[in-house]
């Protein structure tokens, strides 16, 4: 959260904007800096009030964070040191957010903090797992090495999301397509229909009966329904916004059993590929553990923590891993002999690769089954409405025959 501190420096006067965890985390900050920090309050964001209702919206900055690490990648195999090249992404950056990002690691780096300690003051722009990373090169001082690493992990999960949002896009267009033809039929083409056979209900099969009494219900209600549909939906966004609803759709999700393991999978191959980027890096085992629990979901998560509490008793990590459940039979393999040859990090690294590839290969194979299901189930809600419809008309020309 940013803060807006008011503080004295030189007899001067003067506001900062600080990211701090609370009001007195910022105070402090500012007096770190060399400030005499007098107050400090949240900084305020603009938003719509009406009646007794306040809603504030508030856009949190983006910050860039894969190109900010390829630029200074760049410059720093170019000869330049970590403040010139920040000076120099600092210069050439236009938009004011991700300048004051810069400009905040400048002032930091010229007090004489590290480069990691520098990015833990902007936890808004930098996840733990980005300082975590620059942590471990501090001490081997192979800030490119990190850099570049982590460039290659964003590229590589980009790649995992991208697949799962391409296969997802069909099915989501023959639904939203769908959906909208079925809305159509029934709010609008019913509803003519019904008046066209009014006064025949008796001499109607059932189910068209049924339908066209649902059509006159919306001649007549039309307006209450469409309000009922605005304010379903605007309950169904507010809904997914919550956490705790999200949170319990996951639930479910997971307790699907087969897709509920390709979950697992996914959840794993993150898992493995931080970790043994971190490992790779020169992170310890059980900081590095720390540094990815919030990558798991919640279950998984208290294994991993048995599985790092094992670790610390002397247990290897393929063991540990092993009796938490956090690991597959080809996995622990593959981590035994990661083990005997002292390069668990690249052998994690290849397990991830290993879980995505068997993830890509369970979405092919999903949608080439779901989308022609999917295609058939709404053409037959389609068709039925539709010979609904038309089912009179049929009768009424056999008996004119």
């Amino acid at each position: 959260m940013d803060f807006e501190v008011r503080a004295v420096r030189a007899g001067e006067i003067v506001s900062l904007i600080i990211a701090a965890n609370h009001q007195a985390d910022a105070m402090e900050q500012a007096t770190a800096k060399g400030y005499v920090a007098i107050h400090a309050k949240p900084t305020t964001t603009k938003g719509f009030t009406g009646g007794f209702t306040s809603f504030k919206f508030k856009q949190l900055p983006h910050f860039p964070l894969v190109l900010f690490s390829q630029e200074l990648l760049a410059l720093l195999e170019a000869g330049l040191n970590l403040v010139e090249a920040i000076e120099a992404l600092a210069e050439k950056e236009i938009r004011s957010e991700v300048k004051h990002v810069l400009d905040s690691l400048l002032q930091a780096l010229y007090e004489g903090q590290t480069f990691s300690a520098a990015l833990h003051l902007m936890p808004h722009a930098f996840p733990l797992l980005y300082i975590a990373t620059v942590r471990a090169s501090e001490k081997t001082g192979d800030l490119p090495e990190a850099l570049s690493r982590y460039v290659a992990y964003e590229h590589q999960l980009g790649l995992v999301k991208k697949k799962i949002i391409s296969a997802s896009i069909y099915p989501a267009l023959l639904v939203g397509v769908g959906g909208l033809v079925i809305m159509f039929l029934l709010g609008f083409v019913v509803p003519k229909f019904s008046k066209i056979y009014e006064g025949t209900g008796g001499n109607l099969p059932f189910l068209s009966q049924v339908l066209l009494a649902w059509g006159v219900f919306i001649e007549s209600h039309g307006k209450q329904m469409l309000i009922a549909v605005v304010v379903g939906i605007a309950t169904l966004g507010y809904g997914f916004s919550l956490s705790v609803v999200r949170k319990w759709i996951t639930q479910l999700f997971w307790r699907i059993p087969a897709l509920g393991e390709r979950l697992r999978i996914f959840q794993l191959a993150r898992f493995y590929r931080t970790l043994g980027m971190l490992l790779t890096g020169g992170t310890p085992i059980i900081p590095a553990l720390e540094s990815v629990s919030g990558l798991l979901q919640v279950s998984l998560r208290s294994k991993m923590q048995q599985a790092s509490l094992a670790i610390s008793h002397g247990q290897t990590i393929s063991m540990a891993m092993e009796l938490t459940g956090l690991t597959t039979p080809v996995a622990l393999r593959m981590l035994r002999v990661g083990e005997r040859g002292g390069k668990i990090g690249d052998m994690m690294e290849r397990i991830a690769a290993f879980y995505d590839e068997e993830l890509a290969r369970w979405i092919d194979w999903f949608t080439k089954l779901f989308e022609p299901i999917l295609m058939l189930v709404i053409g037959l809600v389609i068709g039925v409405v539709v010979l609904l419809l038309y089912m009179p008309i049929f009768e009424l020309a056999g008996n004119i025959q």
